[in-house]
């Protein structure tokens, strides 16, 4: 649980779903570590939450890059694992390449992609903006084509983050991705 008293930021504690993808076309997901949804990672009327998340995705070593909407075509990122921290609005996202799983997200969850998980805007309410985080070390690409087997095999062997960038010592990250390897 987050708890930023002197911001007033605050989350309850944090719920979330995890879900594999298969390979899809050009878009190679990630074969080894699932994606997670956190449902109201920090409460939604608690303040600024795209300082919240800055703050948050900081203190667990997933330092925030950029606060602005998702691309609306579909994309990866072949050389980072991606965080994301919705600030305002509510979107619909297709997750996994075209034809992928749709998932709503709204302000105060967060949409964790681990390296090769296509994503891209299919519609959005408000004001739709997110802050993105990478871990440590990790510089994002855009892809919108096939990976080389040279290049898949250099995303398959990104570094995990040692901490989530919600929970810090616990959550997705830790009880499915550092378990894959």
């Amino acid at each position: 649980m987050y708890n930023d008293s002197k911001h007033g930021f605050e989350a309850a504690q944090t719920q979330y779903e995890v879900f594999m993808l298969p390979p899809h076309d050009w878009v190679p997901n990630n074969r080894k570590l699932p994606v997670a949804i956190y449902r109201r990672a920090l409460e939604p009327d608690s303040g600024d939450l795209a300082a919240a998340f800055e703050l948050l995705f900081e203190q667990n070593q997933w330092p925030p890059q950029w606060r602005d909407g998702i691309f609306d075509y579909h994309h990866f990122h072949a050389s980072a694992h991606e965080v994301l921290g919705v600030t305002d609005g509510s979107a619909q996202v297709i997750v996994g390449g075209p034809g992928g799983r749709v998932v709503t997200i709204n302000a105060g969850d967060v949409l964790l992609l681990p390296a090769g998980t296509g994503h891209c805007l299919q519609s959005f309410a408000r004001h739709f903006q997110v802050v993105a985080g990478y871990p440590e070390g990790q510089q994002w690409d855009i892809r919108r084509e096939a990976l080389t087997p040279e290049e898949q095999a250099l995303m398959e062997a990104l570094p995990f983050p040692p901490t989530d960038p919600v929970d810090g010592d616990r959550g997705p990250v830790v009880e499915h991705w550092l378990k894959a390897v």
